[in-house]
This record gives structure tokens, sequence and C-alpha cells, in this order.
């Protein structure tokens, strides 16, 4: 998938156990600069990874950006990579909601957990992709906490997969008042872990037996009332 940010994948340090950037995060990456955000703005970039989207946020004449992850290699990456290209971002390493209730943003873009998985409580490299049973154990949580964290005008991306039920976000986000839509698709190839899972899948229902891709969205929630 095309990279809107032109940062060639092998740029942006990422240690081992870092969530890579891949199909999902240049979605959400063409999404934002495409989402007209005026300069000046104010960004967060929750489950940040290696501060793609932070960079992304930057480069779109954000006059200020925070990220948040709950590793510490992925916050100590993003740190690093947005050092290296100028961006004087501010770094925080724990659960996403701890950025929350302080400031208001004018974006948000968001990367969560979003996969189906047989367990509820994720480990070690999994918490980057693991969301129990349904893939919304993050995104409920996000879903909730985001709106009241918008500026007036402000503007929240979420990125995920149509195997955790876009529907349900776009209801949660607007009945916290804001006007959603989903405004960016992709259909990739299922990855390593999607591979792996994919007879759970099927013998739960949630995909048929000759899938082998699924569908990203964008979703794009917009603050327009107080």
């Amino acid at each position: 998938m095309h990279n809107p940010l032109r940062i060639p994948h092998r740029a942006l340090l990422r240690p081992p156990g870092v969530y890579p950037p891949q199909a999902d995060t240049w979605l959400l990456a063409r999404a934002l600069v495409e989402a007209g955000i005026p300069r000046g703005a104010h960004a967060l970039d929750v489950f940040t990874g290696t501060g793609a989207l932070a960079i992304a946020a930057a480069r779109i004449g954000a006059a200020t950006v925070t990220a948040v992850d709950i590793s510490r290699r992925a916050a100590a990456a993003a740190w690093l990579n947005l050092r290296l290209r100028g961006v004087a971002a501010e770094v925080h390493c724990g659960d996403f909601a701890s950025v929350f209730g302080h400031h208001h943003y004018d974006l948000v873009v968001a990367n969560p957990p979003y996969v189906p998985a047989p367990n509820d409580t994720a480990v070690g490299r999994a918490r980057a992709w693991d969301a129990g049973a349904d893939g919304r154990a993050i995104l409920d949580r996000l879903c909730d906490l985001v709106p009241a964290a918008l500026a007036p005008r402000g503007t929240a991306l979420i990125v995920h997969s149509a195997l955790s039920d876009p529907g349900r976000t776009l209801d949660t986000l607007r009945e916290h008042g804001l006007k959603a839509a989903v405004v960016a698709r992709a259909t990739v190839p299922f990855g390593p872990v999607l591979r792996a899972r994919a007879a759970w899948l099927t013998e739960t229902e949630r995909i048929d037996p000759s899938d082998d891709t699924e569908d990203l969205v964008v979703i794009r929630g917009d603050r327009i009332r107080r």
C-alpha cells in the first residue's frame, strides 16, 4: 500500500517487539493527509508504535504532538524517530487513557489493537494487536474517551478491521455527539496473526473458510458542538 509519508520502512527505528508500520498505518496516514486538518493543530497519536503517525501529524502542520504507547520499547522508538526528524513531541509510556482528561486536541489519530483473539488478556508483543474475542477490548474504551478529548471542531481518525465491528464504532462516536463516517477502506491479505488463527476465526463464524483477506477501515469522528 502507498506510504504517504514517503519514509522508507527501514528509516524508522524499530526495536524487536515494536509494531511495524504496515497497511493499517499507511491507510490511516493517507486519511490524515486528506483530512484537511488546519495547520497549528494540537495532535495526539495513541498506540504510537514507531511514531509514524505522530510524524505524519507534524508533517501536515501540527503545532504540538503528543504520543503514547504502553510498550516501553515503542515509546523509546517513537521518541527517537520523532527527534531524528526534528519533531519535539511529548511521548508518554503507559495506558492510552493516561493522556486523556488533561488537554483538548484538534486531532486524535489511533491505530489500536483490534484483532479478535481467543484469549481475553494480551501479553508481550501481542498487546499491539490482540483485543479480546470481538476485537473491541480497546476500541470500546477508546470510543468512549476520544469524544471528550476533542477540542471544538476537533477530528478523530481511528483505523481497525471490519472484523471488529465498524458499525459499533460509528454508533458509539455518534452517541457521544460526534459526526462519524467511514472515510477510507482497503482490502489486504491476511498477515501472520490472522493466518495463524484462521481456524479459530472460522470455527467461531467470524470468517468464512475461504477467506484470506480482511477489510480495513478508517473512521472519522468530528466534534461539531460541545
